[in-house]
């Protein structure tokens, strides 16, 4: 018994060797941009250059779209039934396609040499933007078992070089997405609590779809909040760019 015991401790231990150590979100959990070493308390992976610049209130990481990137090892949703995911960030123009802001949860039979050991279409949360003529709009993704889930607001379009606040809720029935607390779009969504895992600042997961801007905060809360108690963009970065 002692043996089956410690055989079973070790193939657990195994099959973790990949995920990284983080506790569920309990309550609201703040990540500010203001550095390229440290982001939540996590060591951060730098890939490119990404610059740290001086805003009216206070530093920020700007993103070339070619090449920066962060990589964090945390999902800070990871076992939250309820969700709110947020975001000041400013896009600048650049490609149609801009994979900026990518949780995903980890994969344990993933390579050891592959960083972040992830499945791209693994469960996830995304921040998209497409950019279209000096405008873009927003496009906010979940997936996981059982569910995929889409919210893209083509026809709801804002002007590239300003500060804005974005957010993905989901209250347990309902995923929406939001830009400067106005409903972009919403959708009945099936969700499954996703495990802990990595995120990546400035790009898709696997290193696609760059994003060209910058990034102040971001916020995760495991619980729907409304507009009204979204975090605010400081007022000294309101249409700066």
């Amino acid at each position: 018994m002692r043996f089956v015991l410690m055989l079973g401790a070790v193939l657990l231990a195994s099959s973790c060797a990949h995920v990284p150590r983080q506790s569920r979100v309990r309550e609201s959990t703040y990540w500010r941009f203001d550095n390229l070493d440290r982001i939540g308390g996590y060591a951060v992976h730098v890939e490119g250059q990404p610059q740290r610049i001086q805003t009216p209130a206070g530093a920020a990481l700007a993103f070339d779209g070619v090449d920066d990137a962060l990589f964090v090892p945390a999902h800070p949703l990871n076992g939250a039934a309820a969700f709110t995911f947020e975001a000041v960030f400013r896009p600048d123009g650049g490609q149609f396609e801009q994979r900026w802001f990518h949780l995903a949860q980890a994969d344990p039979a993933a390579r050891a040499d592959v960083y972040p050991p992830v499945q791209p279409s693994g469960p996830r949360f995304l921040f998209e933007i497409r950019v279209v003529d000096g405008n873009w709009y927003l496009d906010a993704f979940t997936a996981g078992p059982g569910y995929s889930k889409t919210l893209a607001a083509p026809d709801k379009r804002y002007p590239v070089g300003h500060w804005y606040h974005v957010a993905q809720t989901y209250d347990g029935h309902t995923y929406r997405s939001y830009v400067d607390g106005k409903l972009q779009s919403e959708a009945t969504l099936a969700f499954v609590p996703q495990g802990p895992g990595y995120a990546s600042i400035g790009t898709r997961i696997n290193r696609r779809n760059y994003f060209h801007g910058a990034i102040y905060a971001a916020r995760f809360t495991p619980r729907a909040l409304a507009p009204k108690d979204f975090m605010r963009i400081p007022r000294a970065l309101e249409r700066l760019p």
